[in-house]
């Protein structure tokens, strides 16, 4: 089945505001490339994935077309979920049979994740989400088919997807994965990235070890 990744980057100068009285604007831009790097390294090494990265963001078309991805623009810059839109419109017209959405601030994601999901039998129409660590965001879905549901990122967007994928008459299941319940917006987040990339040798865990 033609699966397409696809990964929302918005520009990083508005990354990560959250983290603004833990980090300068500049820390802070160099941790949103340094976790778009790992993201995109991880999937770009899943030989099951094709990816699309939806960005305005100069240096990830750069990063992201010299490592063999699409780019495709961010027309309206409105968000994760108008740009997850973009690649499923995207995906539709090129065949794919199912999108895999990911943010960029997952850096802890690992190839083993993305097979656990990618593998798993749930018949389509389907819904898989993959809840962030408080139970109440969405930090990854993956839809068979493409369209199966518009995502809604954003606060509470779990139960969002579920009421919808329950409206589209579509199959819907929870994948609990560790590498991809934490993304990055507080102090809080941030320490818990520094305990889950421990041992590990990647882009954000160089960039953490440096601030």
């Amino acid at each position: 089945m033609r699966t397409l990744a696809i990964l929302p980057v918005k520009r990083f100068e508005l990354a990560k505001t959250r983290l603004g009285d833990e980090l300068g604007p500049g820390p802070r831009r160099a941790l949103a490339e340094a976790m778009v790097s790992d993201v995109l390294d991880t999937l770009l090494a899943t030989p099951a994935l094709d990816v699309a990265v939806v960005t305005n963001e100069p240096s990830v078309v750069a990063l992201a077309g010299a490592r063999g991805a699409t780019v495709l623009p961010d027309a309206s810059e409105s968000g994760q979920s108008a740009a997850a839109l973009a690649g499923i419109a995207h995906a539709l017209r090129a065949g794919h049979q199912r999108v895999l959405l990911v943010p960029g601030d997952c850096p802890a994601v690992e190839a083993a994740d993305l097979r656990t999901l990618l593998d798993r039998v749930v018949p389509a129409p389907a819904v898989t989400i993959v809840a962030d660590r408080e139970g109440s965001g969405t930090n990854a879905l993956l839809l068979t088919p493409a369209d199966a549901i518009e995502p809604g990122f954003g606060p509470d967007s779990f139960e969002r997807h579920r009421r919808r994928a329950n409206a589209a008459g579509a199959n819907w299941h929870v994948e609990p994965l560790a590498g991809l319940r934490l993304d990055v917006d507080t102090a809080e987040d941030l320490a818990a990235l520094r305990v889950a990339l421990a041992g590990r040798t990647t882009h954000t865990s160089a960039l953490l070890a440096e601030l």
